[in-house]
């Protein structure tokens, strides 16, 4: 394991400071700071939803003290390869909805784009305003070694996450400003504003005028509805649902006090196929009628367009490297995973042969659900994952075992490492690449565990980028 933080046992020059305040924190000063930090965090209602079984409930996301921290010259590293990644994601999606080059070429299987149930028939042809079909993108990231950062996922359709970024800032100048005069990090809070210049950069054929925004919720009993409502505030724009919005003859409205208001630009954060109950799902309550075919008419921009989701589709992910190869003419500056996709015969065989060394995913899942860790599951587990793969080998991805690199969390009266990735957010708009320098650090906070997601357990760090 990659101690980001110690080699051996004397820390790395980007942390020594940090580890004399830590070391020079009394004990019931950690505990009054935790509870402080609570505290703000109740206050200010930044909760999760847990969604199984036994359990529905909003939980306070556990955040952890000890900062993260990033040179400069490694965020350059990430900034230059995540946004190398954004820039394919956008070409490949204009691709495969309209001349589909790279099928032609053979560089990635017909079916795993058309037989793709994130793949959005009703795209093909549609002119996405500007060719930006996912101006957000939150791309996982994970370091095995002093070297190398590795792209774990991305995130493509409604990425989640940076309303913690900016919290945990805040939070932690809030309780310990001293650190933040003597050490020279950039700013997370200016997300909203480049997220708001991004999308107006984005605006439809048919405006004429300054772009209105809007942001579009399912509601506050989705798990991210504090994000949205944080965003929503941040940005200075409205906070909508689908039954506030209206389209008459093609043009979407936002019913006000004042009377209707036209919308140019709608950040949505409901999945596709509850969008348009007209040309999605029919049982859709939280969408708007019409509002695909005002999309379609140039009236509106939806952020992220209808079928987005196909590009952070797992099975897809195997192909990067080709896809910024093909539209880029680059090699990848981020590296990927070994990734072995179930659907191919001599893959699935040896995934089931080596099954307790793997970790074995859903194609289409996410947040840590659906997914086994081999080296750690039960011999009854393991035979469960063996029989869903045998009778459902497309629905599954294996990759290796990584051991993450860590960085400790307050444990006690000592400091204990932890295993981490990080989210940073990269913006893609009209002639715009931005990225805030800095992102979310996911901390896995049970000793040994891989998995950093909120709803498995996982917690949160704010995270540093130095300035030189």
């Amino acid at each position: 394991m990659y101690n980001e933080v110690f080699d051996k046992k004397t820390p790395r020059k980007a942390y020594q400071d940090i580890i004399t305040w830590a070391n020079s924190l009394p004990y019931n000063t950690l505990i009054k700071k935790k509870a402080e930090a609570e505290n703000l965090f109740k206050k200010i209602g930044i909760t999760f939803s847990v969604y199984n079984n036994f359990d529905s409930s909003e939980r306070l996301i556990p955040f952890d003290m000890f900062p993260r921290i990033i040179t400069k010259l490694e965020w350059l590293e990430i900034q230059d390869g995540v946004t190398q990644r954004a820039l394919a994601i956008n070409a490949f999606l204009r691709d495969i909805y309209n001349k589909c080059e790279i099928v032609k070429a053979k560089k990635i299987p017909a079916d795993l784009i058309y037989m793709n149930p994130a793949y959005e028939i009703k795209m093909v042809g549609v002119k996405v305003p500007h060719n930006i079909y996912s101006p957000i993108i939150g791309t996982d990231i994970i370091r095995t070694d002093i070297k190398s950062f590795k792209v774990l996922e991305d995130n493509c359709r409604t990425p989640s996450g940076v309303s913690y970024m900016i919290e945990n800032r805040e939070i932690m100048m809030r309780m310990f400003p001293e650190l933040f005069e003597k050490n020279n990090i950039e700013p997370v809070e200016n997300y909203s504003s480049y997220l708001n210049d991004t999308l107006k950069s984005l605006a439809p054929k048919k405006c004429d005028n300054d772009p209105k925004i809007v942001i579009l919720t399912p509601g506050p009993l989705n798990s991210a509805y504090y994000e949205h409502s944080y965003l929503a505030d941040t940005m200075g724009v409205e906070l909508v649902q689908g039954s506030d919005l209206i389209v008459e003859k093609n043009i979407t409205y936002m019913r006000t006090t004042q009377g209707m208001q036209k919308v140019d630009i709608i950040y949505r954060r409901i999945d596709d196929d509850f969008i348009d109950p007209i040309s999605f799902n029919e049982n859709s309550v939280i969408g708007v009628p019409g509002l695909f075919h005002s999309y379609k008419s140039g009236y509106v921009n939806i952020c992220s367009a209808p079928g987005s989701g196909i590009a952070d589709d797992k099975a897809i992910y195997a192909y990067m490297p080709e896809i910024i190869r093909f539209y880029l003419g680059e090699e990848p500056k981020l590296s990927g995973i070994k990734t072995w996709r179930c659907s191919k015969t001599a893959d699935k065989n040896y995934v089931l042969n080596h099954l307790d060394k793997l970790v074995v995913k859903e194609v289409h899942g996410s947040g840590g659900y659906g997914m086994l860790i081999g080296n750690s599951a039960s011999k009854s587990k393991l035979n469960v994952f063996k029989k869903k793969i045998s009778n459902n080998p497309n629905n599954y991805i294996a990759q290796p075992i990584l051991d993450l690199s860590s960085v400790p969390i307050f444990k006690n009266k000592s400091l204990s490492p932890r295993h981490v990735d990080l989210r940073p957010f990269t913006l893609i708009g009209n002639r715009k690449r931005k990225l805030v320098p800095g992102g979310l650090t996911r901390v896995a906070l049970k000793e040994g565990s891989l998995v950093v997601n909120s709803s498995q357990g996982g917690g949160v760090k704010d995270t540093w980028v130095l300035k030189n």
